[in-house]
């Protein structure tokens, strides 16, 4: 299983180089149970990025289930890459929270280095809140071109909008138009589920 993982991990190093070779690469094998090793990690990464699902290095342990521990416990955000690599906006859930700022951040700074459009996406409110909620951000990211939609509910809200999104961006856990949901059940929904990739994001 070592050799093995010694194998796949090289196979990965190689990807990243081949697709950003100015990009500086550290790793490191850990026989060990992934949801540990990840969330020690993720106290001094920027983000931690899982796939949706997989086994082999991870020998037992559903990349979901690990992922799902991760967005509820993780220090910082947490992207689960599901679909095809695909262009398209970055979709964020947007409620009226101030938690919702760090996925409303999140998201801008994503569109704002990949050139991508911005979709806010809000259940459960109406067209001026959801102006009002997003102006600051406008005036902040000027050069990000942002679509508002709205919705009735927002599971099902996010994931049409990730049938054309090249990232789904959420918080950690929300109120207003995500009201009564710790996003864990929320953001498990999307992991299982979405077509594109999915950031969970936490407060700083």
């Amino acid at each position: 299983m070592y050799d093995q993982g010694r194998m796949w991990l090289s196979q990965a190093v190689a990807v990243v180089r081949a697709e950003a070779p100015d990009v500086p690469v550290e790793h490191d094998l850990r026989m060990e149970h992934p949801t540990p090793v990840l969330l020690a990690e993720s106290a001094r990464a920027r983000e931690v990025v899982v796939g949706s699902h997989g086994l082999g290095g991870f020998t037992g342990a559903l990349i979901g289930s690990t992922a799902v521990a991760l967005s509820i416990h993780g220090e910082c955000p947490v992207v689960v890459v599901r679909g095809h690599r695909r262009d398209g906006p970055v979709v964020v859930g947007v409620d009226l929270s101030p938690e919702s700022d760090a996925a409303i951040g999140f998201g801008f700074e994503e569109a704002a280095a990949s050139g991508a459009p911005l979709v806010a996406a809000m259940a459960q409110g109406d067209e001026k809140s959801l102006e009002t909620r997003m102006s600051g951000w406008l005036e902040k990211y000027p050069d990000v071109a942002v679509e508002q939609v709205l919705g009735e509910r927002p599971i099902p809200l996010l994931l049409e909008q990730g049938q054309r999104a090249g990232l789904l961006v959420v918080g950690s856990r929300g109120r207003g138009g995500f009201a009564g949901m710790l996003l864990g059940s929320t953001s498990q929904a999307l992991v299982y589920h979405a077509p594109c990739p999915v950031a969970v994001v936490r407060p700083a």
